[in-house]
């Protein structure tokens, strides 16, 4: 089973605060690679009441299902592999392949087929591996809305707590916490739906 424990601290940007930390770290435009990431969840959201996330990767061609589950420290993270047909094939509705995400979701006594695709956010991404752990810079985009991020990444809570604050300070970078993208990814939405129908009812 391909599992791994993510530990990171988020912190949104300005495209100022953003910029200048790509200046910093010397990042340029061929750096930012581009991936897809689809979330899918029960239509009575099963899988948020539980805080966790389900989707596919799409990166490079290579396509990766990830079920994040909340564990005692960071995220319990569960990987498997999906062909192009069969990520698409999800897309449409369909089930997706038995492997060792699909187990842990019948574990939680969630169906396969009752998954529905919330919705996709494309990020623009580029990492920097440091010595406290590895900095991650992402513009990402859902709908009409785009963001910028710091995330950054560690072995030990502890350590990656440290660092992270202190790049912070270094350039004058107000604390704000973020939430994660399926979750501003889902309000993106609902903040879309709610300026359609307020269109809607103007001209009613």
């Amino acid at each position: 089973m391909t599992q791994e424990i993510e530990i990171e601290y988020k912190n949104l940007l300005t495209r100022t605060e953003f910029e200048r930390l790509s200046k910093a770290y010397r990042l340029t435009p061929e750096d930012f690679v581009l991936q897809h990431n689809d979330y899918f969840d029960t239509a009575d959201f099963q899988l948020k009441k539980r805080g966790a996330a389900l989707r596919i990767r799409e990166k490079e061609n290579k396509f990766v299902l990830t079920l994040k589950e909340p564990n005692a420290v960071g995220l319990l993270e569960t990987h498997q592999r999906l062909t192009e047909r069969e990520a698409r094939q999800m897309l449409l509705g369909e089930a997706p392949p038995d492997g060792d995400v699909i187990a842990r979701l019948s574990r939680m006594g969630i169906r396969p087929s009752a998954l529905r695709h919330l919705g996709r956010l494309s990020t623009k991404r580029a990492e920097v591996a440091l010595k406290e752990g590895v900095l991650v810079l992402d513009h990402s985009m859902y709908g009409v809305r785009e963001d910028f991020e710091l995330e950054f990444e560690a072995a030990d809570a502890a350590a990656g707590r440290t660092a992270f604050h202190a790049i912070l300070r270094q350039y004058g970078i107000p604390r704000r916490p973020a939430e994660n993208k399926i979750r501003r990814m889902m309000k993106s939405i609902d903040l879309e739906e709610a300026s359609a129908h307020g269109d809607q009812s103007a001209n009613d």
